[in-house]
C-alpha cells in the first residue's frame, strides 16, 4: 500500500506539468522544502525504495520459480495472474532505470561524476524542474519507455489491489470479487489517465524564458548561484539581467526532484 500510495502521489505531482512549468516547479519546491533528512531518510528509503526493492526482488523469485500455463488454461483469472507477474517485472526494471535516469540512485560526488554523468543519468534538478521534461523530450525511445513503464506500474497496482483483497479475506465470494473489480478497475483507469496526461504534458512543455524567477520563498541568488553553476544543464541568472536586486530573490537558475 505505501508503494501504491506513492505511485498515485507521484503521478498526480507530475501531472501538474499540464498547468505549466511554473506550477510543476512549485510542487517540486513543496516536496524538497521538507529537507534532505525528511525526504531521503524518513520518506524515500523506509517508505518507498526499501519496500520497492523487497517487493521487486520477491516478485522476480516468484516469476522465475513459477510454471507458465496460460496457453493451456487461457481463462480470465489466469491471464490476469500472468499479466500481474510480467507487469511487475516491467515496472521493477522501469523504476530502477527511471530513478537512475532522473536522480542517479546515489548522491556521492564520485558516483555522480564517474558513473551517473557518463551514462546519461541524474538528469533532474529540483531547483530547475524543467530538467524533467527536458530529459523526457530527449528521444522517442525515452518517451516509449515511460509510457510502457507507467502503464505497467498502474496495472500492477490496480490488479494487485484486487488480488490483495482476496488474499486478506476482504472479498472471498465470487460475487464480492466481481463487485471489487469495479473500484479496482476505476483506480487503474484513473491513474492511467493521470500518468498519460503527465507524460504528454512533459513532452509538450516549453522551456521557460531566462528571466523567469522562482516563487517568493526562493533563496537569495547570491548564495545559490555557485550551486546552480555546478549543474551542467542549468544556466545561472544574474540579478542585473532579471531586473531584480539581490535582496529581491532573483532566480539563481534563470528558469524553472520528482522522485
Amino acid at each position: 500500500m505505501p508503494i501504491g500510495g506513492y505511485l498515485a502521489f507521484h503521478l498526480l505531482t507530475n501531472a501538474s506539468i499540464v498547468d505549466g512549468v511554473e506550477v510543476y516547479q512549485r510542487r517540486a519546491d513543496q516536496i524538497h522544502e521538507l529537507g534532505v533528512t525528511t525526504v531521503v531518510l524518513l520518506l524515500e528509503w523506509p517508505i518507498i525504495f526499501l519496500p520497492i526493492l523487497f517487493h521487486g526482488i520477491l516478485g522476480l523469485v516468484i516469476v522465475c520459480g513459477g510454471k507458465r500455463n496460460v496457453v493451456d488454461y487461457p481463462y480470465v483469472g489466469n491471464i490476469r495472474y500472468t499479466l500481474q507477474r510480467w507487469t511487475g517485472v516491467i515496472a521493477f526494471a522501469f523504476i530502477l532505470w527511471h530513478v537512475f535516469h532522473m536522480h542517479g540512485w546515489f548522491k556521492s560526488a564520485w558516483w555522480v561524476e564517474n558513473v551517473v554523468r557518463p551514462l546519461g543519468g541524474g538528469r533532474f534538478d529540483p531547483r530547475n524542474a524543467f530538467t524533467a521534461p527536458e530529459a523526457i523530450q530527449q528521444s522517442i525511445a525515452v518517451q516509449a519507455m515511460f509510457l510502457v513503464g507507467v502503464l505497467a506500474s498502474v496495472y500492477h497496482f490496480a490488479n494487485g489491489l484486487w488480488t490483495m483483497g482476496i488474499t486478506w479475506g476482504v472479498w472471498t465470494s465470487p460475487r464480492a470479487q466481481r463487485w471489487a473489480n469495479v473500484p479496482c478497475a476505476a483506480t487503474g483507469v484513473f491513474l492511467a489517465i493521470v500518468g498519460v496526461a503527465a507524460l504528454i504534458g512533459m513532452m509538450a512543455a516549453d522551456k521557460p524564458s531566462p528571466g523567469q524567477v522562482r516563487p517568493a520563498h526562493a533563496q537569495d541568488s547570491q548564495s545559490c548561484a555557485p550551486t546552480a553553476a555546478a549543474h551542467p544543464n542549468v544556466p545561472v541568472a544574474h540579478p542585473a539581467r532579471t531586473g531584480l536586486s539581490r535582496g529581491q530573490g532573483a532566480h539563481p537558475l534563470g528558469s524553472v526532484r520528482a522522485i
